[in-house]
């Protein structure tokens, strides 16, 4: 018998983007933290930026969750991702079609996903010695920049516009 979503735990979704050069190499980690159980992941391209890792890692750790209507704490310190919910800027790109938009491929996918949870955002400070913000820098720094340096070849990031 499925559970009620009232009665599930909530979510926390720590997350950061890092690139090495803006652009660059580039990757994103993510920890999830749900009832003591705790996930990772991470991921990185070749070409891409620190706003468009700091995005991604939002939108794949929230499509990592396994049901709907989760109660769901980002927790980033990304000013750019999160101003951009909580101050409401997508939104209004959103309702003028996102004209002047940067990153909407990755704005739209966000979208989707997010519409299907209970979201909100809170910011920290990187780099200050918050544990998951450090695992997840350490996790998306090896996901781009390391692994190149490793001699790892990383897949384009499909949606990278140069100059954007």
């Amino acid at each position: 018998m499925p559970m009620d979503t009232d009665k599930r735990p909530p979510i926390f979704l720590y997350t950061d983007g890092a690139s090495s050069g803006n652009p660059g190499p580039g990757g994103y980690g993510i920890v999830l933290r749900c009832a003591g159980r705790m996930k990772e992941m991470s991921g990185g391209f070749a070409l891409t930026t620190n706003n468009r890792m700091e995005l991604l890692a939002v939108i794949v750790g929230l499509e990592a969750i396994r049901w709907k209507n989760a109660e769901v704490t980002v927790v980033s310190d990304s000013s750019y991702v999160v101003k951009s919910v909580s101050e409401g800027w997508l939104f209004n790109w959103e309702k003028k079609g996102f004209a002047k938009a940067k990153n909407v491929d990755l704005w739209t996918r966000f979208l989707k996903i997010y519409r299907q949870h209970r979201v909100r955002f809170q910011w920290i400070k990187g780099h200050a010695g918050h544990p998951e913000n450090e695992r997840c820098d350490a996790l998306a720094v090896a996901a781009g920049a390391g692994a190149v340096a490793a001699g790892k070849i990383l897949p384009d990031d499909p949606g990278y516009i140069p100059g954007q």
